[in-house]
């Protein structure tokens, strides 16, 4: 696709990332999967940021996919996410390390992790897909976040929106 993309340079990092995407896949496929957020928390487990991805997949599409248009689509997708750090707040001050997943500088005292979901809850099945994913009870925001578009694309049957979600002003003071 000739786009320059950053990578996680630890081999356990990089399987993770390469591992959920995949685990996604069939869900992504049966249209299942709403939002794909990578999220960022604080040492008491609030978010800090949120970036979604919100996935529609046209079920009823019976044209054969023209990979030219998609890679385009997505080429132009991925060159508006790499540039998107200048987007992003300052993570909480604390010892510095790095970390090449989507952002150079990660904070030691945050975590982040990578949260699907769902239109339908999957069906109980004993495929390796199912067991990689686990309901969680992530924080929530008490007010509505605030939401700062990113990028759209639409070609068929993907559509796709990533967006950036932040804490009110009010939930920061």
């Amino acid at each position: 696709m000739n786009v320059v993309v950053q990578r996680a340079r630890h081999p356990q990092l990089r399987y993770y990332i390469h591992a959920t995407v995949s685990g996604l896949l069939p869900f992504i496929q049966k249209g299942m999967v709403e939002r794909v957020a990578v999220i960022f928390f604080n040492a008491d487990n609030v978010p800090l940021e949120k970036f979604v991805f919100k996935v529609a997949m046209n079920q009823s599409y019976e044209s054969v996919v023209e990979d030219v248009d998609l890679e385009s689509s997505l080429r132009s997708f991925l060159i508006k996410l790499s540039i998107s750090e200048s987007l992003t707040r300052e993570l909480p001050p604390e010892t510095e390390t790095q970390v090449y997943v989507f952002f150079p500088l990660l904070r030691t005292d945050c975590r982040w992790e990578i949260t699907a979901y769902f239109r339908s809850l999957p069906e109980t099945d004993p495929s390796k897909e199912a067991e990689l994913w686990i309901p969680t009870d992530t924080k929530q925001w008490q007010q509505p976040p605030l939401i700062t578009p990113i990028k759209s694309m639409s070609s068929e049957p993907l559509c796709l929106q990533l967006y950036l979600e932040h804490p009110s002003l009010s939930e920061l003071l």
